[in-house]
């Protein structure tokens, strides 16, 4: 499964490649709904596209953005407060005496300070790092649809909520990030053929034992050691990552626009690797059929998938 995915998270990557319009008082509303749930969580690389906003739409943006760091800093500021008031007296205490308390008081307070430190310091850099553009579930970033006709770019979550379930199917199902493609007509049925997406990706990441990718069995007595893979494709643009969609609405729930990638069974090169899923990379003389797909005919998108671009993915483990 593609748990997590090093994206194209600059929406104006998408209007100035495909002529695609970008739907802002949609993003906004997903930056606004994030004043109100710390737990939702927006690509860094998403928010930079609005550092030099040129629009009202995107000076508003920006200005949530500014404010969600300004509050998320409050709370790693009073963490460290917190942190280093327990450290001190956790000093204090094991001078007279060493207790186990107090012992594991000063090694949870360290870690917390420096958990915290880091947080500010991340909040405060003004350079882009290459993980700013990385999403894990959970994470919102920019998904192409078409919309009356129109490609349209709306900021989604990763981690499709099907619409008409109950969103406790997001812990029932935590796995719906991805859509496997012999479950397309069953769980995915209500997406399928209806509701088509793509995101611009340049690399995707598993989870892999250590003797898989190695291409051996388990010695006698090994402990199996979970290892992170990076597989990204030789010498390519970045894909265009066949997706599901869903737009879900609920009795007070604020709405919710989510995506699943399509996964596959694996080239030769990613399953000697160690992994059994793959994304699938649609060709960009596919993408209209693919993002206007006719219910009444399945088969025709299984050919798009089919038709798909098959790069060579190199692998490596990643930092």
């Amino acid at each position: 499964m593609c748990y997590s995915a090093k994206v194209v998270a600059d929406y104006r990557a998408y209007v100035r490649l495909f002529g695609a319009t970008v739907d802002l008082k949609q993003f906004y509303d997903a930056f606004w709904r994030r004043h109100n749930n710390r737990k939702l969580l927006i690509a860094r690389g998403v928010e930079a596209a609005f550092d030099h906003p040129v629009t009202d739409e995107e000076r508003q943006i920006q200005r949530l953005i500014a404010e969600h760091r300004e509050r998320e800093a409050r709370v790693h500021q009073r963490t460290l407060f917190e942190q280093r008031t327990r450290l001190v007296e956790a000093d204090k205490q094991l001078q007279l005496k060493f207790t186990k308390k107090y012992s594991e008081d000063q090694r949870i307070a360290q870690k917390k300070i420096d958990w915290a430190r880091d947080k500010l310091a991340d909040l405060q850099r003004t350079e882009a790092l290459p993980e700013d553009d990385r999403i894990y579930p959970g994470t919102y970033a920019p998904v192409m649809v078409v919309e009356n006709g129109q490609r349209v770019v709306r900021l989604m979550r990763y981690q499709c909520r099907p619409a008409g379930k109950p969103a406790f199917y997001d812990q029932k199902f935590p796995g719906c990030y991805n859509a496997r493609r012999d479950n397309l007509e069953g769980f995915w049925r209500g997406q399928f053929g209806r509701h088509h997406g793509v995101m611009l990706a340049e690399a995707f990441y598993e989870h892999v034992g250590r003797h898989k990718m190695e291409g051996r069995e388990l010695r006698p007595g090994e402990e199996p050691e979970d290892v992170i893979l990076e597989f990204r494709p030789h010498g390519r643009e970045p894909m265009l990552v066949a997706c599901v969609w869903s737009h879900w609405t609920g009795k007070d729930e604020p709405d919710l626009d989510s995506v699943a990638a399509i996964t596959d069974e694996p080239p030769p090169e990613v399953a000697a690797a160690g992994h059994d899923r793959c994304i699938i990379p649609l060709r960009r003389e596919r993408l209209d059929e693919w993002l206007n797909p006719d219910p009444r005919n399945l088969a025709a998108q299984y050919a798009i998938l089919d038709d798909r671009e098959r790069p060579y993915y190199e692998h490596r483990l990643a930092a």
